[in-house]
């Protein structure tokens, strides 16, 4: 009987602790959706990017991605972005998908430019750019160290190198 008590006990202490665990992780993770204006951004590829995914500048979150849509005529994507009410964003911002890290997520990391004027609510980022994927990234260093094997001292002189001893 006195066993079952200290192990009753002995539960609860982890349940409250595990509670503990889930209110901190909450709070420090920033889950929180960004309410303001929204934009949309026209992408060729956002490959990895999802909604709800992080929309930063300088590294700090200003916004959300709201949604994902594709263009039936253009078939472009298009990105839906949710910024915040105090930031405002010049007609020049560029927007650009980045990677967190190599195994990381997504996110969209936008550029504010110089330009005087200010996109409104509802307006579109006319400057995009997508991030090629590793699979690509790795595909040309391949292809750019094959090509120069190849091409030897050639290439890089125009000449007939010497023989090398």
């Amino acid at each position: 009987m006195r066993r079952n008590v200290i192990e009753t006990v002995l539960g609860g202490v982890v349940l409250v602790v595990a509670g503990f665990f889930l209110v901190f992780a909450y709070t420090s993770a920033d889950l929180r959706k960004v309410d303001g204006y929204e934009v949309t951004a026209r992408f060729g590829s956002i490959s990895g990017l999802q909604s709800g995914a992080d929309v930063r500048i300088s590294g700090v979150k200003v916004g959300t991605v709201t949604s994902l849509t594709l263009d039936p005529k253009s078939y472009q994507a298009v990105v839906h972005l949710s910024i915040a009410p105090d930031v405002k964003l010049p007609k020049d911002t560029a927007a650009v998908v980045a990677s967190e890290s190599l195994l990381g997520g997504k996110f969209m990391a936008l550029e504010p430019g110089g330009d005087p004027d200010m996109i409104a609510p509802g307006g579109r980022i006319e400057y995009t750019q997508s991030t090629p994927g590793l699979e690509q990234l790795l595909g040309q260093v391949i292809f750019s160290l094959q090509s120069n094997a190849k091409g030897g001292d050639k290439a890089e002189t125009g000449k007939d190198a010497p023989p090398k001893m």
